[in-house]
């Protein structure tokens, strides 16, 4: 078992007053699944994932990642298992404007504890955004690229470290709907190529893209579902034949 949580709690304390964010969670995700968890405003669905991707630690209970209880871990160790294990892609992209994208994408191997040399960076770098289509647009800084390629490269800086494990919060929270089936169909190819994919998303028709739905409600698990996932590139294509015939009606 890749991730196993078992009755995790989390409570937020300032002075007298205890806010109970995570009221006893336990999960398991297998390798190779592609899970999305929903649920409303205060639902505990984004300190779960700081907890998952080892940037919070619980309360209480036991994190299992790759069978070691991460959530015991000293600040430094976490550290080294965020940059080993994990991929972060986020909904405002977080690309650092002056710097190309390959650069931009070599980041996280600056942090690496295996060190390479620049030629290996540039290539690993190189071959991440080759992934996510980007080969092209090595060279361009963010503010050359639209929103959907800047999202992009933030999955290519995801991959580069070759992770266990993708966390991806709100990632088509600021995408027009097609760009949003573009990355709902670079996530389903990385996902058939084996990568474990953990996708935190309010809106159901994202959700739908992944494999299996978690609910949460008022810190608890409410609904655990597997899902028959929707084709991304059927949906793009889908998409695509709607406009084409809305743009023949209007001339």
């Amino acid at each position: 078992m890749l991730i196993s949580l078992n009755n995790i709690t989390k409570v937020y304390r300032s002075e007298s007053l205890a806010v109970e964010a995570l009221r006893g969670i336990t999960l398991e995700v297998e390798e190779g699944a592609f899970s999305t968890i929903m649920g409303s405003s205060g639902s505990g669905k984004s300190t779960l994932m700081n907890i998952l991707g080892c940037l919070d630690k619980p309360t209480d209970g036991s994190y299992l990642l790759k069978g070691e209880d991460v959530s015991r871990f000293r600040k430094d160790r976490l550290s080294r298992v965020r940059n080993k294990m994990i991929g972060f892609v986020f909904q405002n992209f977080h690309l650092l404007p002056r710097t190309s994208a390959l650069e931009n994408v070599e980041l996280p191997l600056l942090y690496a504890e295996e060190k390479m040399s620049w030629k290996e960076m540039h290539k690993r770098a190189r071959e991440a955004l080759e992934i996510v289509g980007l080969g092209d647009r090595t060279e361009h800084t963010p503010n050359e690229l639209s929103g959907g390629q800047m999202q992009r490269v933030a999955i290519a800086r995801a991959l580069v470290t070759r992770p266990s494990v993708l966390l991806a919060d709100e990632p088509t929270g600021n995408l027009d709907s097609r760009t949003s089936l573009e990355i709902m169909d670079i996530f389903q190819q990385l996902n058939r190529e084996g990568l474990t994919i953990l996708m935190v998303s309010h809106e159901p028709d994202i959700a739908r893209f992944s494999k299996r739905i978690i609910i949460l409600r008022d810190g608890v698990i409410r609904s655990d579902k597997p899902n028959a996932a929707r084709s991304a590139t059927a949906a793009l294509d889908a998409w695509k034949d709607e406009t084409e015939m809305i743009e023949e009606e209007a001339s």
